[in-house]
């Protein structure tokens, strides 16, 4: 149980610094940067590897990484939807 905490408080601060770095961490909210910081943890490991230092079972840089990948996709993805509804 307690590991779980861990994982989602890791997620957490994974997806805020990814949030922080792209600059769209603060419109997104607290559960969506969870949520990116989480999907983002397993994008990076899957395409970078489990390299440098781990925290909850997840590679912080490679984590990192694939949630800033995940924020600035998404990112796009919801420009042009907007751009299309305008």
């Amino acid at each position: 149980m307690l590991h779980w905490i861990w994982v989602l408080i890791v997620g957490a601060i994974i997806g805020l610094a990814a949030g922080f770095i792209t600059g769209k961490g603060g419109s997104m909210g607290f559960i969506a940067n969870t949520i990116a910081g989480l999907v983002g943890s397993t994008l990076g490991q899957a395409i970078f590897g489990e390299w440098g230092p781990q925290m909850a079972g997840m590679a912080i840089v490679p984590s990192i990484l694939g949630a800033i990948i995940l924020v600035a996709l998404v990112s796009f993805i919801m420009s042009i939807f907007k751009r299309q509804t305008e």
